[in-house]
């Protein structure tokens, strides 16, 4: 069996933070759990979010077998509530039949499958800077939060550059991403696959499965509003482009790469344990927080080889990595009680570097880049917001 259906989702709605572009320093007024500036937690708003989601992704057809996520707080989470409600779904009763039996498989993937796979090419994205961004708490710091949440044994395909990237890189980091996640998932007989991250590799990743890529970047082709969900199915007759193991040892191999050459990443070698950042600091901290432990050991990961020296990811043009997928749902918000909220689109491709020198230092990272689209709400219509250049994802 072959992955057939993959579902994605964007985080919930989440606190903000701020940078500042002339040195790359990042705050926040409230403190992550993390104690990374830019690894908030959900608001309460979104902590109800991801109730709703996690009782839609319950109800899925064909059910979730597998989830992939973004290391960061607000991503994790957000599919709290679905893996832990898949894990104990047995011992609830259902009046309807099939519902129990829905309960039952996912009762039983949980037990066996349903721990979350931190995928750093999942990742947020930030705009190329002559500064290193932030990156995501440690494993170990990340259990005390989620405990028995994460799969620990489970080692990312990518690591993004900390030195940002342009759009063109996003795209390519999306596409040597999923070609290896879908690779694993065809190797172990995975049926469907939830992968949560953020706005702007949402979008990318939208494209990239099928290979879709607009000659405008800031068209508003795939919507990625909070908590919303997407469905991607797979082309009939699409495959990964080879069997099995084979096929997934070879991407293993072959994505474990950096996006840019020059670029700081992770020590392969602790990845398991505390790799993917400290925990020290405090609210307000510079860009550095929480990245103690990746100091000198950067060079030994081989994911830091560049984009170049690897084929590259073939998609564009309508293939679509893994033989091609067609859309489904579109970022659908039908299960959130408020509706559609805070989505995103590009704008431009947005390099901390051409901020103007005139320009304010602090930015605020909700609004900083891009277009914020705030959607169709329960009460209201959509509406679209331009943006200030220079700052973080939403």
């Amino acid at each position: 069996m072959t992955l057939e259906v993959i579902y994605v989702t964007r985080h919930g709605f989440r606190s903000n933070w701020l940078v500042d572009h002339t040195n790359g320093s990042y705050s926040s007024t409230l403190r992550s759990p993390t104690g990374i500036a830019a690894d908030p937690a959900l608001t309460a708003h979104g902590v109800d979010q991801a109730k709703e989601l996690g009782q839609r992704l319950i109800a899925a057809d064909p059910p979730i077998e597998r989830v992939y996520s973004s290391l960061y707080y607000r991503c994790l989470q957000t599919v709290e509530p679905f893996v832990r409600s898949a894990a104990s779904s047995s011992s609830a009763s259902s009046s309807v039949r099939e519902d129990a039996e829905r309960s039952t498989r996912h009762c039983q993937q949980g037990q066996k499958q349903l721990h979350v796979r931190g995928e750093t090419g999942l990742g947020e994205w930030y705009g190329s800077a002559p500064f290193e961004h932030p990156v995501p708490a440690s494993l170990a710091t990340l259990e005390t939060h989620f405990p028995s949440l994460l799969d620990r044994d489970y080692q990312p395909a990518v690591v993004p550059t900390r030195m940002g990237e342009s759009v063109d890189e996003l795209h390519d980091r999306l596409a040597v991403t999923l070609e290896r996640l879908i690779a694993e998932c065809d190797r172990d007989g995975i049926r469907a696959v939830l992968l949560c991250s953020h706005a702007a590799p949402i979008i990318a990743l939208g494209r990239v499965l099928t290979g879709n890529m607009p000659e405008n970047i800031e068209v508003e082709d795939f919507r990625a509003f909070t908590c919303g969900l997407s469905v991607f199915r797979r082309r009939k007759g699409a495959s990964s482009g080879a069997n099995g193991s084979d096929m997934a040892n070879a991407s293993a191999n072959a994505s474990r790469t950096k996006m840019v050459a020059d670029s700081t990443t992770i020590s392969s070698s602790n990845n398991t344990n505390s790799t993917l950042g400290s925990t020290s600091g405090t609210a307000k901290q510079n860009t550095k927080a929480g990245t103690d432990d990746l100091q000198g050991a950067e060079k030994s990961d081989p994911r830091q080889q560049g984009l170049h020296a690897r084929p590259p990811v073939a998609w564009r043009g309508g293939q679509g990595v893994g033989g091609g997928w067609n859309c489904e749902l579109n970022s659908d918000c039908s299960h959130l009680s408020q509706g559609e909220e805070r989505g995103w689109r590009f704008s431009g491709d947005e390099s901390f570097k051409d901020v103007p020198n005139n320009k304010s230092g602090m930015l605020d990272a909700g609004i900083s880049l891009g277009v914020v689209v705030e959607g169709n709400k329960k009460s209201g219509n959509k509406s679209q917001t331009k943006s200030s250049t220079g700052g973080s994802r939403l």
